[in-house]
């Protein structure tokens, strides 16, 4: 189908080619101002058919010719069918003229013979000239759409081994809290049957929403706080009173999406550092907050506080650490502070 950039590109060539072809009819310094017409009337018929029928047939018998003929034979078969179009152009344009009576019958002949050297050159100069330029922009856009395939294709190796990173570590977090969650209920069994019951009851609901987000590594911060409360008061019912713990994130922060199991992971480090080896156990408060969009997750406990440089790489913060580095690259980190008798495990990381 014909469109409008085709036919600009096709008056834009013949227009060149007409004045290509006037400059051959030598000067017009004396010539009457209809000579100047006949004779850009002419050059124009010249240049429709014999250029436009180049325009046409050329982009669909080239590929097949630089395809099929060997080099160097593929040029000679272009050029013959360009001086072939040439020859063809220019006789119908002498029989339009001699229709027109602009030129008697009897010099059509002679005046073929004269306008061929003209349209040889111009049809060859110009033919040449665009199937080099073609066939070079051909070769640089298929060169930029294998770049660019490639890049394609990198960036989906990339993104599916980040994914099946993430899957592998989230993984082994999962199991982690589980085994911890089950032992936790085992040692309740004999003493607190009722307790055990209710731990066993919320932990099928903690899985049932794990379960209802598997396929998807983040999630929004509400959810993940659901999941962290519901950790905290699965533990509370080992640890009864010696588990204390608030949560106070703000609402708008809410739709802030952040790592699978991320504040879980940050709590059950609280309840192994700060509760379980001490008799009076400990306190644990759950915090975010926004400066310059960066989320600042932080839980922190008055446990006696760790060294986060020696967890072993099977540690829940270890796990944590490197599923911060594959969703956000530099973007995100895991830090430790202690200040007043409280340690704080911090999590910042872009909203």
């Amino acid at each position: 189908m014909t469109n409008a950039r085709d036919v600009w590109r096709f008056l834009r060539f013949i227009l060149a080619a007409a004045a290509i072809a006037m400059l051959f009819y030598g000067s017009y310094g004396r010539a009457q101002w209809l000579d100047v017409v006949a004779n850009l009337v002419t050059a124009l018929l010249f240049s429709a058919t014999i250029g436009g029928t180049l325009q046409w047939l050329l982009p669909r018998v080239l590929p097949w010719i630089f395809r099929s003929v060997p080099a160097p034979w593929n040029w000679v078969v272009v050029l013959s069918v360009m001086m072939t179009v040439a020859a063809c152009g220019a006789a119908v344009s002498i029989a339009v003229l001699v229709g027109l009576g602009w030129i008697p019958t009897a010099q059509a002949w002679g005046f073929f013979l004269n306008s061929m050297r003209i349209s040889l050159a111009i049809t060859l100069t110009f033919g040449v000239g665009v199937t080099l330029y073609e066939r070079l922009r051909s070769r640089a856009d298929a060169a930029e759409l294998a770049l660019r395939t490639k890049e394609r294709d990198e960036a989906d190796a990339r993104r599916a081994l980040t994914e099946a990173r993430l899957a592998s570590i989230e993984s082994r977090v999962q199991p982690h809290f589980l085994f911890n969650t089950l032992n936790s209920i085992a040692a309740l069994i004999p003493d607190d049957p009722a307790g055990a019951e209710r731990m066993t009851s919320r932990l099928a609901s903690l899985l049932r929403a794990s379960l209802d987000s598997a396929d998807t590594p983040l999630q929004p911060l509400a959810r993940e706080v659901q999941t962290a409360r519901t950790y905290l008061e699965i533990e509370r019912v080992r640890f009864g009173d010696r588990l204390r713990f608030t949560i106070d994130i703000p609402p708008e922060l809410d739709d802030v999406t952040v790592p699978r199991f991320a504040l879980q992971t940050l709590v059950e480090n609280s309840v192994k550092f700060a509760v379980a080896p001490r008799r009076d156990g400990g306190t644990i408060r759950v915090g975010a907050s926004e400066q310059d969009g960066v989320v600042t997750l932080v839980v922190e406990d008055d446990g006696p506080g760790f060294d986060l440089a020696v967890a072993p790489s099977g540690h829940g913060l270890a796990l944590l650490r490197e599923r911060l580095a594959l969703s956000y690259d530099s973007g995100a980190s895991l830090s430790v502070e202690r200040a007043s008798a409280r340690t704080g495990v911090l999590v910042t990381l872009p909203r």
